[in-house]
């Protein structure tokens, strides 16, 4: 028998001789009805109105968090709606943010200002940390 013949033999009985390992058994998941999806899915609903009316859903918005500057403890500010002015008692919430603030300075092109007005990016200081993104609200 030549060689080759032999290698031949030795791999396939190499790979009879291998088990495939056994995998474990699928998991049974229980079938919900329609009506039950609905049902939860109503119940979610709910819950998430009664989460989403905060302090927050009877302010107004003013404005929202373009950029925070740590070393100075600024934030700037697009103001969306009305304006703002020097002395106005702001709620800044966010994901990780919550808290209230009166307005004590201001700027505009490192410029301060007493009053900024709707479409301008502001710089306010604030007295806690803020991130991009969160909402201005004025009290």
């Amino acid at each position: 028998m030549p060689v080759k013949n032999k290698k031949k033999i030795a791999k396939k009985a190499a790979r009879k001789k291998v088990k495939k390992t056994a995998k474990p058994p699928r998991r049974k998941v229980a079938k919900r009805s329609k009506a039950k999806i609905k049902i939860s899915r109503a119940v979610t609903a709910k819950k998430a109105m009664k989460i989403s009316q905060g302090p927050e859903a009877s302010l107004e918005k003013i404005g929202e968090v373009t950029h925070y500057f740590p070393h100075v403890r600024a934030a700037a500010v697009m103001l969306l709606k009305d304006g703002l002015k020097v002395g106005d008692e702001i709620y800044l919430k966010g994901h990780t943010t919550d808290f209230k603030e009166k307005v004590e300075s201001m700027q505009l092109d490192h410029v301060p200002i007493q009053e900024g007005k709707k479409g301008q990016e502001i710089g306010l200081l604030v007295k806690e940390r803020v991130r991009i993104g969160d909402s201005v609200y004025r009290l």
